[in-house]
């Protein structure tokens, strides 16, 4: 079998699910993954969510915003993300998930969907699976938001993004307002590795990754939403979370990410934010028909 595996981010709470069975109640792939499983189930593809929670554990519910319950089957801490811990350990949970995967429904192929820090914890995986039998070979990525050279919250607490950054845009000074009580309250190793300082440079973690992602093709849609300024190109444009440069990965190397596809997308990050800016929820990039056409092209080249 060719399945699709969808990845969820950072903080992020999915439940397990398969192409014949979702959550029973509530959004039937959680508040970040439900619409696009949906869509690529329609156009008739396998595909399964990976677990995930805030916290080691399992997942039996999301009692939180747009949650869910009554799941298919509650799959085992060792191959559920903790989406609030670091990137190496929701790989090797992610890791064990996909050769759950394979073994489980006897897969040939492998194509990922990430949403956010799904990404990096898709390229973690992959690090510890390319020379693995036990897990199906990865042939194509779509990254959606991903923070490939850092983000606005993990920025602000490594002090490189500053609040006068934000030129007075309002919706911009809220969400970098927030940032640090939100990771102090939320992160468990996550927000001080989804920066620039951690992800980019020399010597960062980007670098370590090489070879990881020689024979996929990558395509990277970004969000565009908030433009109110054009400078630091760390911060301008960004789409709540992620900067179109980091989400475009502009500052990774060919030497790490060889084959890649760019594409733009005037929305926010997630369901979360339109909910939070008074947009409808097909302006985020995990609910947009337009994104949704741009991942059937990816998965189809």
């Amino acid at each position: 079998m060719h399945a699709v595996v969808l990845v969820s981010g950072g903080a992020a709470v999915t439940p397990f699910t398969t192409p014949d069975a979702g959550a029973r109640t509530g959004l039937a792939a959680g508040n970040t993954m439900t619409a696009m499983r949906a869509h690529l189930l329609r156009a008739g593809h396998a595909v399964f969510t990976a677990p995930a929670r805030i916290g080691p554990g399992t997942v039996a519910d999301d009692t939180g915003w747009q949650g869910f319950s009554d799941v298919p089957a509650e799959l085992p801490a060792a191959m559920t993300i903790n989406a609030a811990g670091t990137i190496a350990d929701a790989g090797h949970a992610l890791h064990t998930f996909l050769a759950h995967l394979t073994a489980t429904f006897d897969l040939d192929r492998i194509d990922v969907v990430a949403h956010s820090m799904g990404g990096l914890f898709t390229r973690a995986a992959l690090g510890q699976s390319r020379a693995d039998p036990s897990v199906a070979p990865l042939s194509r990525l779509v990254t959606l938001g991903t923070p490939w050279s850092g983000s606005l919250l993990g920025d602000v607490l490594a002090g490189d993004i500053r609040l006068e950054d934000a030129h007075e845009d309002p919706a911009t000074i809220a969400i970098l307002e927030q940032s640090r009580e939100y990771a102090d309250r939320v992160s468990q190793g996550a927000a001080g590795q989804v920066s620039h300082a951690f992800l980019a440079g020399a010597d960062g973690w980007n670098d370590t990754q090489r070879g990881a992602l020689d024979d996929i093709s990558v395509t990277l849609i970004g969000g565009s939403f908030f433009a109110s300024a054009d400078q630091p190109p760390t911060l301008w444009p960004h789409d709540g979370l992620v900067a179109l440069r980091s989400a475009s990965a502009r500052e990774v190397s060919d030497a790490v990410l060889p084959r890649r596809t760019i594409h733009e997308v005037d929305d926010v990050h997630s369901i979360y934010f339109a909910d939070r800016f008074g947009l409808s929820w097909d302006r985020a990039l995990t609910w947009d028909p337009r994104v949704f056409d741009l991942i059937d092209g990816a998965l189809r080249a």
